[in-house]
């Protein structure tokens, strides 16, 4: 008897002990702090998350395959390609000798075997796949009437535009804007053609746009 009270009295006082007991403040500190990071490690996936995710990849995507900024590559794309594009090429046909169109100061069109300074023609963008041809030393367009002749002219008009065509030979073809399927062409003399006399199947349209 004398036992089981001494045993009854010591659980008590070991009870007792226990509820007194309390944790160190620095101890809680450092305990809550370790779940906190442990949490933050694993976030929880969410709809957001992972449209945020994809939209960095679509960004990341669109600047490594344009060379622009994601923002921007959809946007500017279209009215870069449309403003400002030009370039400064000799045209070359691979006919006869071969020649460089020329555009001379009388306005006069023709083909030249040796480069000269009334070769040098810039090619400027003006729509998607249309283009104009405008001597360098001459200073004129050249241009294409309805009877498929060419002409120089100071005055930009519709008659100065062409479509710009990649052959399979990746050579180009230079299709009059207003007039289908009229064709800037050279004969193996080095002279104009008619443009309706003429069609994409004749190695006289072709021309290499080089330097």
């Amino acid at each position: 008897m004398a036992a089981a009270q001494r045993c009854h009295h010591g659980m008590r006082n070991g009870a007792r002990a226990g509820a007194g007991a309390r944790w160190p403040l620095p101890a809680v500190l450092v305990l809550w702090t370790s779940l906190w990071g442990v949490a933050a490690s694993y976030p929880m996936p969410s709809r957001t998350n992972a449209t945020l995710l994809e939209r960095r990849w679509e960004s990341l995507f669109s600047r490594s395959y344009l060379g622009v900024s994601g923002d921007r590559s959809q946007q500017n794309w279209e009215s870069d390609y449309l403003q400002g594009i030009k370039r400064v090429r000799r045209l070359y046909c691979n006919v006869g000798i071969g020649f460089h169109l020329q555009v001379l100061p009388d306005g006069g069109i023709s083909g030249v075997h040796t480069e000269s300074p009334h070769s040098l023609i810039e090619i400027s963008t003006v729509d998607r796949g249309v283009i104009s041809l405008f001597g360098v030393r001459s200073e004129l367009f050249v241009a294409m009437n309805s009877r498929g002749r060419l002409y120089g002219t100071r005055v930009f008009r519709d008659e100065c535009k062409f479509k710009e065509t990649l052959l399979p030979n990746n050579y180009n073809a230079y299709e009059s804007f207003v007039y289908k399927g009229f064709y800037i062409a050279l004969s193996k003399h080095g002279r104009v053609k008619r443009g309706n006399r003429a069609s994409t199947a004749m190695t006289v349209t072709h021309f290499l746009p080089r330097l």
